[in-house]
């Protein structure tokens, strides 16, 4: 049964990941004094958000909103960052919504070790569970190239959703971790 509170911080979660998933990521480059260019990262907001609600939540409360949001997306609103419907669940991008499962139990373990959560454990742990995310992404994509058999599929699969992603969820871990020690003063709950 779930309570008031608990209630409150899944519906808080469930936003947070649905405002995340539809913000793309830009870095502002000047080439001039008068002009800038935006390059466009291939990533959202979405795995950094997770990651940082895990972080001040509980698994249990994160898991829920995450499952809430793939039901809200499969038969409700289009909430994925490419659509959604039960069609999606053919993309590859469903094989890494799926690996966000484990990477909000690697990172909820560090909720479990201590109080005070350190830069690198963080570092550690969100490679781990980003590294895991793209496994179980891989090993969608493999699925799909037995059902579908069209080798080509997996290596554009790996290379497009994978190769090209890794880097940037890695390299957003940075301000996570410095975000970090705000949550730990602020936010993050007596566990």
């Amino acid at each position: 049964m779930l309570n008031f509170n608990k209630t409150i911080e899944i519906c808080i979660s469930l936003q947070i990941i649905i405002i995340s998933t539809f913000i793309p990521v830009f870095i502002s480059i000047p080439f001039t004094k008068q002009f800038s260019q935006n390059i466009d990262i291939p990533i959202s907001y979405q795995v950094p958000s997770i990651i940082l609600i895990t972080l001040i939540f509980r698994r249990e409360v994160v898991i829920r909103a995450f499952s809430i949001y793939l039901l809200i997306g499969l038969f409700f609103l289009p909430v994925f960052h490419n659509g959604g419907s039960l069609g999606y669940i053919l993309t590859p991008n469903f094989g890494y919504l799926l690996g966000i499962y484990p990477l909000i139990n690697i990172i909820d373990k560090l909720n479990k070790i201590n109080y005070k959560i350190y830069y690198y454990d963080l570092l550690r742990y969100g490679v781990l569970g980003i590294c895991s995310m793209h496994i179980i992404g891989i090993i969608f994509s493999c699925i799909q190239l037995l059902h579908f058999k069209q080798p080509d599929i997996l290596l554009y699969n790996i290379s497009k959703y994978s190769l090209g992603k890794i880097g940037y969820h890695i390299l957003m871990l940075i301000p996570i971790t410095l975000l970090s020690r705000f949550i730990n003063n602020k936010y993050r709950y007596n566990k």
